[in-house]
């Protein structure tokens, strides 16, 4: 004769919770939500712009993952996405001129990485890169590039300054497969007393821009001055002197030492009638 199978009420005649079946409750619950995690563990979605790395163990096993849905063994292995977009990275470096004078520069840089060279990035560097190579090449070089210029040099060839930058980075980060597609040099600023050694020379500068001005001003007014008293002379006769002194004498002859004969010392000569 068959035993009659027990029926397990989930609440007793007290209507309380049976406790008895709490840790059959449980056990489900686990279940579902190991179930749950393994289905969300066995894809990972890869977004426009990113690139792909299978890892099992910590090896690199798949590079070709591409963007959308890619299946993964869970708890086993892991997708790694590497950002391939154009990414900006701003830092501010002190370094020295050429003439040893402290500059502070803010520079921008636009960066991306290279896909065909994520998975070996990836090895060998990780995905904080950025922390690891970038930001130490951008200031070595950025210093190294600096350190061959002058303080005015920086100013007045600011191209050219910004392109040995330019240069110096992409030498010590192209190997990573890391590109860098653009640099600027959107500010830079040297030590108060230089700029105030600077503002003192263009005030000097002006006051003697000034000076010289003046002084070119007076030598063209002497010069006319000269031209007119050589033009007055070339014009002045005996007869011109003898017609302005009669015109303007009011016919009173001074008493002087030479007496009467005062027109003598003007050698001019009268026709008495």
């Amino acid at each position: 004769m068959k035993e009659k199978k027990e029926k397990i009420e989930l609440f007793d005649e007290y209507g309380d919770f049976n406790l008895d079946l709490l840790p059959r409750i449980v056990g489900i619950v686990a279940i579902i939500i190991f179930i749950v995690v393994t289905i969300f563990c066995s894809f990972k979605t890869i977004k426009s712009g990113e690139v792909g790395l299978k890892v099992r163990f910590g090896k690199i096993v798949d590079t070709s993952l591409n963007e959308g849905f890619n299946l993964k063994i869970p708890y086993i292995e892991k997708i790694v996405k590497v950002n391939i977009k154009v990414q900006k990275e701003e830092t501010l470096v002190e370094s020295s001129t050429k003439d040893m004078q402290i500059i502070n520069t803010t520079i921008a840089v636009n960066y991306r990485v290279d896909y065909t060279k994520a998975s070996s990035l990836y090895k060998n560097v990780g995905n904080n890169y950025q922390e690891t190579i970038l930001d130490p090449a951008i200031k070595e070089s950025i210093k190294s590039a600096i350190a061959q210029y002058n303080a005015e040099e920086i100013t007045t060839k600011r191209s050219e300054v910004s392109a040995s930058c330019l240069e110096a980075i992409q030498k010590k980060v192209e190997k990573y497969g890391i590109i860098v597609e653009d640099f600027n040099l959107t500010d830079f600023s040297f030590s108060q007393a230089y700029t105030t050694a600077i503002e003192q020379k263009k005030v000097a500068e002006q006051n003697l821009e000034r000076t010289k001005l003046q002084a070119e001003a007076q030598i063209i007014e002497a010069e006319a001055t000269k031209k007119a008293n050589d033009l007055l002379k070339k014009t002045l006769t005996d007869e011109l002197i003898a017609k302005q002194f009669i015109e303007k004498w009011d016919g009173k002859l001074p008493e002087t030492y030479a007496g009467g004969n005062i027109l003598k010392m003007f050698n001019l000569k009268w026709n008495i009638i």
